[in-house]
């Protein structure tokens, strides 16, 4: 199994393999050019995050300045609004469905290192090999169709939010969220349920 297998199998990999390095250099040429661009050069927009991300619905907009690391992983569905001065670490997939909102500087992160140290640090670890000195592990977020995620919302690896949910604003979402929820705080929880004369 190559590193690209084992980063999207959910297992340890090395960050710093040549295909992370080349993933990364294509994407901060396109953040470069993408976040330089005016705000009404919106066709021009469209094709670099074409050129960016792994699929783009129609009616899609992506505030300035946006970051990513990237970019390939990363789904977004139709009717998506991304507000400005958000962060996808997209080592592992990130699935954005229709008709969603995420407000300003939300954070979305696919990528952790184990919390022991002694399995975070990489064994046998030396500068000489070129691998990076912890282990690194990725694991895919999805946010489903209809959601809106508040200002300031941090995402955690592994978590689906159901269609319809509310995330609150400064939220740090930690496991899943059922749909059709509102759920606030750190860690997040449901604080009662929505949507609920929505056929």
């Amino acid at each position: 199994m190559n590193e690209l297998e084992k980063c999207m199998a959910g297992e340890y990999y090395d960050c710093h393999d040549k295909i992370f390095l080349d993933f990364k250099a294509h994407a901060r040429d396109r953040l470069r050019e993408y976040n330089a661009l005016a705000y009404e050069q919106k066709e021009k927009k469209r094709d670099v995050l074409k050129q960016l991300f792994g699929a783009i619905g129609t009616n899609v907009s992506v505030g300035q300045p946006f970051i990513c690391d990237y970019g390939r992983n990363i789904y977004l569905g139709n009717n998506v609004s991304v507000n400005m001065n958000c962060t996808f670490v997209d080592c592992n997939k990130i699935t954005i469905g229709n008709n969603v909102l995420i407000a300003s500087n939300v954070q979305l992160y696919t990528s952790t290192h184990p919390v022991e140290q002694s399995e975070r640090l990489t064994p046998d670890w030396n500068p000489e090999t070129g691998q990076y000195f912890c282990r690194t592990y990725a694991l895919p977020i999805e946010i489903g169709d209809g959601c809106w995620l508040g200002g300031g919302v941090i995402v955690l690896p592994g978590v689906t939010i159901g269609n319809g949910s509310v995330i609150g604003a400064g939220s740090v979402v930690t496991k899943d969220i059922p749909e059709n929820s509102l759920a606030v705080g750190n860690p997040c929880r449901v604080i009662r349920k929505i949507n609920e004369g929505i056929v």
